[in-house]
């Protein structure tokens, strides 16, 4: 079978679905691998690189559509993109189904199948084909880099001939992947971490990494599901806010990382909380594109409110492209591995992974994927 890497166009992206290295294992169990130019570039990887593994390089991206039986993409194409795709092709990227109906719609209406990779299923076979996870783990450390870089302090304690330097406060909202990353590097760092999660049995992982987990009185209206928080009422989100504003109010910097997939961001740090906090702390908002977890951020912009730095950066993997894309090609390696071979794809329609993250299936929805 045919793959076509394409070259991705959503604005800061500068990651690839495929690596020169994984381009090779690919060909080597006699796939045919064709690489738009310049597609790994911002990435560190040049058209050389691809092309000395037996990669062919190509400019015409209408051509690489047209002939490729699958599409590889770290976001998903264009719905005229997606028209371009020959009858029967695959589709392999970020998909976030349930709140992309344009573009599931042009995959039906392209007579195509698309697998989603935030749809694969969060279980121990699936681990690495797990993309989500892999580009949250580098989102939760780079967070803290980034938050670190804009405040006017260093994070550990320091003793000096002229007085001690007290160690920053870091308080992180939500132990998934990218919040354990973030404590982890934070306490690296020095810093006094401190870390909220409406999940009790995240505790002992939180302290595991030297973070101290703030109590907030568990409440029954939390559905968690496949690993992930599905749905939390107002009023606990009250609750947490009061419980979490007093450290809010001493930290110097606030992380946010909690989503719930196809629907907004809760909002976890209020204006009042924004008010509260010292003058030149800083708050990154990793649900910032889902509609933020902090009252005042904004998308792509970093904002001044109240004398707070809000960080909002809406592709953080991005930022750390050659270890975003190599982890990436890996997941997608592994997943085409479970679902093809060179001689075409085994349709498992019962098997777990198959049915979790399938969202078009020739032409129709898969009404069984995680994503409805």
């Amino acid at each position: 079978m045919r793959i076509a890497v394409i070259k991705e166009t959503k604005f800061k992206e500068n990651r690839v679905a495929i690596t020169p290295d994984v381009a090779k294992d690919l060909i080597s169990k006699g796939f045919q691998v064709q690489v738009q130019t310049d597609a790994g570039v911002s990435s560190f990887f040049s058209n050389e690189a691809y092309r000395a593994v037996g990669a062919e390089v190509k400019d015409d991206v209408v051509a690489l559509y047209k002939d490729a039986d699958i599409v590889l993409r770290v976001n998903a194409p264009a719905p005229a993109e997606i028209a371009l795709m020959k009858k029967d092709a695959v589709l392999i990227s970020f998909m976030f189904a349930a709140t992309s109906h344009e573009l599931v719609e042009a995959c039906c209406k392209a007579n195509i199948s698309a697998f989603s990779m935030d749809a694969v299923p969060r279980i121990s076979r699936a681990q690495k084909m797990d993309a989500l996870s892999s580009q949250a783990n580098l989102a939760g450390y780079k967070s803290v880099i980034l938050a670190a870089d804009t405040l006017g302090k260093i994070l550990p304690m320091m003793t000096t001939a002229a007085g001690t330097i007290k160690p920053a406060k870091v308080v992180i909202f939500g132990a998934g992947v990218a919040g354990l990353q973030a404590i982890a590097t934070a306490k690296r760092l020095g810093a006094v971490v401190e870390v909220s999660d409406i999940r009790p049995d995240t505790k002992e992982q939180v302290e595991s990494l030297g973070g101290r987990f703030i109590e907030v009185p568990v409440d029954n209206t939390i559905k968690v599901e496949g690993g992930y928080v599905r749905s939390v009422s107002e009023e606990f989100l009250k609750k947490q806010q009061e419980t979490v504003a007093k450290h809010v109010k001493e930290a110097d910097i606030v992380i946010t990382t909690a989503l719930i997939p196809g629907k907004k961001a809760p909002v976890l740090v209020t204006e009042d909380m924004v008010k509260s906090m010292r003058f030149g702390s800083v708050i990154l908002d990793m649900a910032v594109e889902q509609g933020g977890n902090v009252v005042g951020s904004e998308l792509n912009k970093n904002v001044n409110k109240h004398g707070v730095t809000i960080i909002g950066e809406s592709n953080i993997p991005s930022l750390l492209p050659m270890n975003a894309s190599d982890l990436y090609a890996k997941n997608i390696q592994t997943f085409l591995y479970h679902l093809a071979s060179k001689d075409g794809f085994k349709w498992e329609m019962e098997e777990e992974i198959t049915k979790g993250s399938l969202i078009v299936h020739k032409g129709r929805q898969n009404k069984n994927s995680m994503q409805y």
